[in-house]
């Protein structure tokens, strides 16, 4: 295609530009009293680094905020010009004639530490157009998602609305000094639409095999294609607004649904379900896992109703996780009160998967008509690392194996987590090696315990592998591409001397602005439902590389708003695929994801990686905020490089960590 203009609508947040009073009000609402040692370290922590504007002044004057004062303005004492000693609410009143009315407040400090500069919060306003950087809450993020979402009619004609408004055409610089010309309309491109594979469930439902229309089914009259069994369970309760007899009656329905979709589970839980002090969490969690052991029994299944206040969910999962080695599936207490079939069925997808079993596979898969991937034995990887919000320069970036651990089915999956360097996308564990006194030079790594995995579960070794790779940028990919194939080398070569079964590597990428629109939105055979191009649409030409391996595909059905293609870009490829198979492979694959009856945006290995990785970081920052700080006194740069290891992941929850 040659030079090309991406133009699209992006969302960010910004500060309100209010006076900084107003602003401290979302943390304390009465200004008339000094601010607790907590509020204050809140307020310095939210304000350090915001650009205010004074209001008081005739011209616009801004300072950057450093931090804010340890005492109120009526007792903050500095030495003005004239050597004389007095507050900061005397100086305004003297040199401004301003009589300050929140004077218990502290005074907005800038400058530097050895000339401070005091700033009464009642005069400073937050600058306008400042990006709000930090975290956002879910109200917050449903805010966001509320007012900037929209259908692809909609997006469309916003982004031929900008391309006309900048008029490039007519720029002078532009037209004439470049000779630049931008086209009027949208590229228009040529797409096909790959098929919806043939899903496979058990024989004995009255609907044995489904073929999914529009990305999506439903499991009326079918069974899972492999139930699990569960013996051993109960149910803890933390809500105090469901009434008592609710989680009886949801534990009825939930195990009556598992057991008609093809489970065995046993209506009988080992203990009596019980509610308890959504306070006292930790003392619950272990109080059930004592009570089951003292029976001579392993809890299998964990059905936790989580507390009527968000917040807690990290919490038990690292509880679970890494110090009793619980299974569990929390369930929100305003769904658990609606006794709703369809959720009762959701859950149930869920559980089957967490206890060993598979909801669907493949047609194909089972009957070994899938090229590359069926005739030998073939273990699908997929990466990801999730670095930690801007602002948390303590906290390190989590890296994310997970594999396939059946043939030819690939749907099971076993994952790994590990913490590396602060904001270090390479990931580090891959492959390593140390030498030990006594056994000489050991290996480990993800990769290489995956692949012992893999040959443990099926009984054969992987004559192939395929890499889906998550979140790689392009500056990124030759970087990625040595060090991480180097390492998928060397953890083979360590497992038997010559083993080096051919590697297909993947980048997949969600991060980018490229958006697909239907040639005519009126034409229900070019969309689905919401109005998006259909599920299994796939770009190879004129918008990809000209010479490289790489495509668009849009694997799912939109819900709302406009769909975000995938870019899958190929590496490296030992294996040969062509073009059609690797596609048709990845499309495929999305219609096997454990949790939902959709087929999905991303293929499901790199999938369930970047939520095993999200689930590791409940594990670090959930232990932080119990523990609090483990830096100490050491700086900001000290606490980033001494990497804080994560807590062990017991091993009978490798295999279910990202289907929760």
């Amino acid at each position: 295609m040659g030079l090309s203009l991406n133009i699209d609508v992006s969302a960010r947040s910004f500060y309100e530009p209010i006076l900084v009073t107003e602003f401290v009000q979302y943390y304390c609402r009465d200004l008339s009293r000094p601010l607790s040692d907590q509020v204050r370290l809140k307020v310095k922590k939210a304000l350090k680094g915001i650009k205010v504007v004074l209001t008081h002044m005739e011209y616009n004057k801004s300072y950057k905020i450093t931090g804010i004062s340890s005492e109120p303005m009526s007792r903050l004492m500095f030495t003005d010009d004239n050597a004389t000693r007095l507050s900061v609410v005397q100086y305004f009143r003297q040199r401004y004639n301003i009589g300050l009315q929140f004077t218990s407040l502290p005074a907005l400090v800038a400058g530097s530490e050895a000339r401070p500069i005091y700033l009464p919060m009642e005069l400073s306003r937050i600058a306008a157009g400042q990006r709000y950087t930090k975290r956002l809450n879910e109200r917050q993020v449903t805010a966001l998602l509320r007012a900037t979402c929209q259908r692809p009619r909609d997006r469309e004609a916003n982004i031929r609305m900008m391309a006309r408004t900048n008029a490039y055409n007519e720029d002078t610089l532009v037209n004439k000094e470049f000779g630049i010309q931008v086209a009027d309309g949208l590229t228009s491109v040529d797409a096909r639409i790959l098929p919806a594979p043939m899903l496979k469930y058990h024989e004995t439902g009255r609907e044995a095999s489904v073929n999914p229309g529009f990305g999506q089914w439903n499991m009326i009259n079918k069974k899972m294609f492999n139930g699990g069994r569960v013996e051993v369970w109960t149910c803890v309760n933390f809500s105090t607004r469901l009434n008592r007899d609710v989680p009886f009656q949801f534990c009825q329905g939930l195990v009556d649904m598992c057991n008609s979709k093809g489970m065995v589970f046993n209506p009988r839980p080992v203990i009596p379900i019980s509610s308890s002090n959504p306070n006292q969490i930790e003392k619950a969690l272990v109080d059930v896992h004592n009570r089951t052991a003292q029976q001579g029994k392993q809890l299998q299944m964990l059905i936790i109703i989580l507390p009527d206040v968000s917040g807690s969910y990290g919490r038990i999962k690292r509880v679970c996780e890494t110090e009793l080695g619980i299974v569990s599936q929390c369930c929100q207490p305003r769904q658990a009160s609606r006794l709703n079939m369809q959720y009762f069925e959701n859950v149930a997808l869920k559980i089957n998967v967490k206890v060993g079993g598979r909801n669907t596979v493949l047609v194909d898969a089972v009957q070994k008509r899938i090229p590359l991937v069926t005739d030998r034995p073939t273990i699908i990887f997929g990466a990801d690392v999730t670095h930690p919000q801007p602002g948390e320069d303590s906290s390190p970036s989590i890296a994310a194996v997970v594999a396939s651990m059946d043939w030819p089915e690939v749907t099971k999956y076993r994952g790994l987590v590990s913490a590396q360097a602060h904001h270090e996308e390479i990931i580090q564990d891959l492959y390593k090696s140390t030498q030990d006194p006594q056994r000489g030079l050991v290996h480990g790594g993800m990769i290489r315990e995956l692949l012992i995995a893999f040959r443990r579960s099926t009984n054969f070794k992987p004559h192939r592998i395929i890499f889906y790779r998550d979140g790689v940028s392009e500056g990124q990919f030759s970087q990625v591409l040595l060090h991480e194939m180097n390492a998928i080398r060397q953890a083979c070569a360590s497992l038997e001397e010559g083993y080096a079964p051919p590697v297909t590597f993947v980048v997949v990428q969600k991060r980018h602005h490229t958006r697909l629109f239907p040639a005519d939105h009126n034409r229900r055979d070019l969309t689905d439902r919401s109005g998006n191009i259909l599920p299994g649409t796939v770009v190879d030409t004129h918008i990809c590389h000209p010479t490289e391996f790489d495509f668009y595909l849009n694997s799912h059905a939109g819900i709302q708003g406009t769909s975000r293609p995938t870019h899958y870009h190929v590496l490296y490829d030992e294996n040969r695929f062509t073009a059609d198979g690797l596609q048709v492979l990845t499309n495929n694959l999305c219609y096997t994801y454990a949790r939902c009856t959709r087929s999905v945006s991303i293929v499901p290995p790199a999938y369930y990686a970047h939520l095993a990785a999200f689930r590791a970081r409940y594990y670090i920052e959930d232990e932080t905020s119990a523990g609090g700080s483990t830096g100490g006194s050491r700086s900001t740069a000290e606490r980033s490089l001494a990497i804080r290891p994560l807590p062990v992941i017991k091993d009978n929850v490798k295999d279910v960590m990202f289907y929760c």
